[in-house]
């Protein structure tokens, strides 16, 4: 936090993109974090542990996808109004063998009520272990659900 005029204090962007998705459960719960953000930009990562395995002890592609619809929903929403996901497409192109994962959201294009971006998931080992496609679709009224800190963050009513 940094502090303005009349002594208030301002958060960066990166404490309001954490600020705004605290309440972001299933993310949450599953250990993601938000590493980093820019308009338009998400960086966020998982350290792997035992429930992000399967029964043959590889990364469950569930635990790569959440990482990369977490990192997408970070970069359409922690700056802009609501969007929600209305496509996903992933393709997993390796295995994870590091201890944590890593993806990266680009929002390449953004229209009036749509967006378009691309994710990349990697261990820390630099293995590209899934690419994603995402596109998102701008909601006006809060989602049924959304948390009242969401929605201040979008500038609704909680």
């Amino acid at each position: 936090m940094r502090r303005t005029g009349a002594g208030r204090i301002k958060m960066n962007d990166l404490e309001q993109a954490r600020e705004k998705f605290r309440d972001d459960r299933f993310s949450a719960e599953n250990g993601m974090v938000i590493d980093e953000c820019a308009d338009g930009y998400a960086k966020c990562s998982v350290t792997l542990c035992e429930r992000h395995r399967n029964a043959a002890g590889n990364v469950m592609g569930g635990a790569v996808f959440t990482l990369a619809d977490f990192a997408f929903a970070v970069a359409a929403n922690w700056n802009r109004p609501l969007h929600v996901t209305r496509s996903s497409q992933i393709t997993y192109l390796g295995a994870a063998r590091g201890k944590r994962l890593t993806a990266e959201a680009r929002i390449v294009k953004e229209g009036r009520s749509t967006c378009y971006c691309l994710v990349e998931v990697r261990d820390d080992l630099g293995t590209l272990v899934a690419v994603a496609a995402e596109d998102g679709r701008r909601v006006e009224p809060p989602v049924s659900g959304t948390s009242p800190r969401f929605r201040k963050a979008q500038g609704r009513r909680p």
